[in-house]
């Protein structure tokens, strides 16, 4: 197996948004922000590679939203997900399976393309996309407060295309998804958020999506304020984090904008970092 961090842009969101009840006078610390109190952050994915399939985990924000909808983020950077991809040599027609962590539109909105006559069409031809029923309802019929998060766009044509399969939490990990030795699953960010484990080197890797957004989420009460239920986050990020720092886990981290990964350790005042690192370092 071999895997790949794939960087497809930065973007900018509240810092207080992004910290929740932590004061600004904490976290701006960690992240500083600009004047309008907007922190920037990674969209970083991952691309396995093992017996003849890639595997793409998340694909960022795209590129068919509009200026108006991109000036709300602040998008910017040089990089993107074709530009990763083609940097390996490869293309979106290389990819065969799009493993999608929740349909929040920083995860997903590169899942679909808008031709030049303004129809739409999944960005990766020849691959199956993978999420889950639960979610998939919750998302396509969703709540308020989430509403502009889960953009019809980037997620309607996927299952129009015939290419969408759902992973059973009940049934382990699918047979067609060997590249993972678990999947764990979590309701405090969104319904049934899908948190991929891999074996990697003989190390424990976990791709924490927003259950562990970067480093500097890893005190306990940095929970985001996008979370519809921050106390269940709470319990099952410290569920994981303390796994992952008793049995030496890498926590890959989709939003840090400085470290790709980071490992923890328990200490008296909790779970706590013990290093960063770089994927290639493993």
């Amino acid at each position: 197996m071999t895997i790949h961090p794939l960087d497809t842009g930065l973007f900018k969101l509240d810092g207080g948004a992004m910290f929740g009840v932590v004061p600004r006078s904490l976290w701006q610390k960690l992240n500083p922000p600009d004047a309008n109190n907007m922190c920037t952050w990674a969209m970083r994915c991952l691309l396995v590679e093992e017996g003849g399939r890639l595997l793409l985990i998340d694909n960022g924000i795209g590129e068919k939203q509009d200026e108006k909808f991109r000036g709300h983020f602040y998008l910017h950077g040089d990089d993107s997900l074709e530009k990763s991809l083609r940097k390996l040599g490869l293309t979106s027609a290389d990819i065969t399976d799009v493993f999608l962590t929740h349909l929040h539109f920083d995860h997903c909105g590169g899942s679909v393309v808008r031709r030049p006559d303004g129809t739409l069409q999944t960005a990766f031809a020849n691959a199956t996309y993978w999420s889950n029923e639960a979610h998939w309802q919750w998302a396509t019929q969703p709540n308020a407060r989430e509403k502009a998060s889960f953009l019809r766009e980037n997620i309607l044509p996927i299952q129009e295309s015939g290419q969408l399969q759902f992973v059973d939490p009940t049934a382990g990990v699918p047979a067609a998804l060997p590249q993972f030795s678990e999947i764990l699953f979590a309701n405090g960010h969104t319904e049934k958020m899908m948190v991929p484990v891999l074996q990697y080197k003989g190390r424990t890797l976990a791709y924490m999506a927003d259950l562990l957004p970067s480093a500097a989420h890893l005190p306990l009460p940095y929970v985001m304020s996008y979370d519809v239920r921050p106390l269940l986050t709470l319990e099952e990020k410290e569920a994981v984090l303390r796994r992952a720092a008793e049995e030496n886990w890498v926590l890959l981290l989709e939003h840090d904008p400085l470290h790709e990964a980071c490992t923890v350790q328990l200490t008296d005042k909790g779970v706590r970092l013990a290093e960063t690192l770089r994927v290639a370092d493993l």
